[in-house]
């Protein structure tokens, strides 16, 4: 009888702890929205130059270096690779990107199959801008560096270039089994600042609210600090995990860069981030995109270069891509 006693009690416990784990995390999980609001890598393998299948503009340029001449070496943030490999499609001469082993890996995440004599590399915003103050690399496509950037060009006693050449929404998504569909600026700042906790307070289900951040200096948190005006929530409460996500970036690199069926962007203040709302100013989270160089830059060609991009030619190249020209 004790020993029945005894497995029965050890059976009860087991049984209880199981209702306890049901209950407080896989109830919680059920369905919380939250899997696909998860950071994707992009492909870079659909962006490659002088490749018949990949997906980048290609429009004829009146703006064509020949292997003769000194060619910039392009790099940049991994939402505008589509850009400057679209340059690189147009501009240069077949041949001059160049892989170590002789072909493209697929387990190229982050260029490291690039050859270090490529005219294109893949560094993506944090190591790629360090590139260019290394002089390893001649002009960087990006959003706005931050001011951490910024200051170590500045201790380095580099000067640099920021010329805008295409402009870009900056979006907020979450899964699109989440019944909102749009939110306003305030209400978004106070989720980030953790004065809104909870989706019930927006219109949503009663859920508590998991605010997805980025990593430091990549293109995307900077963006959404300015946006916050340096005022946001550095730690998320500890059961942020059980609920429905919310997330940031760039319109063109989530709806087509890393296009996910079961995410979907949100409105802000009553306007859908569409490129004809960016287009036309209605959309209210728009900057600009950027190229970036040095100013003490030897190679004229990089002059040329940025110059053309701010032609009609070099505008409709950036349209074509994907995203909006300037004007």
């Amino acid at each position: 009888m004790k020993r029945f006693l005894i497995l029965l009690a050890t059976a009860l416990f087991f049984v209880a702890v199981n209702v306890f784990l049901y209950v407080s995390i896989t109830r919680r999980l059920a369905n919380n929205f939250s899997g696909t609001s998860q950071t994707k890598m992009i492909d870079v393998g659909r962006y490659l130059p002088f490749e018949s299948g990949s997906d980048l503009a290609r429009i004829g340029s009146s703006l064509s270096f020949s292997e003769q001449d000194d060619l910039p070496v392009l790099d940049g943030a991994a939402a505008l690779v589509p850009v400057y490999a679209s340059v690189i499609e147009n501009c240069y001469p077949v041949g001059s990107v160049t892989y170590e082993g002789g072909v493209f890996s697929d387990d190229n995440k982050y260029g490291e199959n690039f050859a270090a004599d490529s005219v294109m590399q893949y560094q993506n915003t944090i190591r790629g801008f360090k590139a260019l103050l290394d002089g390893k690399v001649d002009l960087f496509f990006t959003a706005h560096p931050s001011k951490e950037q910024l200051q170590d060009a500045k201790e380095r006693g580099i000067d640099l270039e920021i010329v805008p050449v295409g402009k870009e929404a900056f979006v907020f998504f979450v899964n699109k089994k989440n019944p909102v569909d749009g939110l306003s600026i305030s209400q978004i700042r106070k989720i980030y600042r953790g004065e809104i906790n909870n989706w019930k307070e927006v219109g949503g289900p009663d859920k508590r609210i998991n605010q997805v951040t980025r990593v430091k200096s990549s293109g995307s948190q900077t963006m959404m600090e300015q946006f916050m005006e340096q005022d946001m929530l550095t730690k998320r409460h500890p059961l942020a995990i059980f609920g429905a996500s919310i997330g940031y970036s760039f319109r063109f690199y989530l709806a087509g860069m890393v296009a996910d069926e079961n995410v979907k962007m949100l409105a802000v203040d009553g306007v859908y981030p569409s490129a004809e709302n960016v287009r036309n100013g209605s959309y209210p989270i728009s900057t600009y995109f950027y190229v970036v160089y040095r100013k003490d830059e030897k190679n004229p060609n990089v002059q040329r270069l940025v110059d053309w991009l701010l032609t009609p030619e070099g505008q409709t190249m950036i349209e074509a891509c994907g995203y909006v020209g300037l004007h």
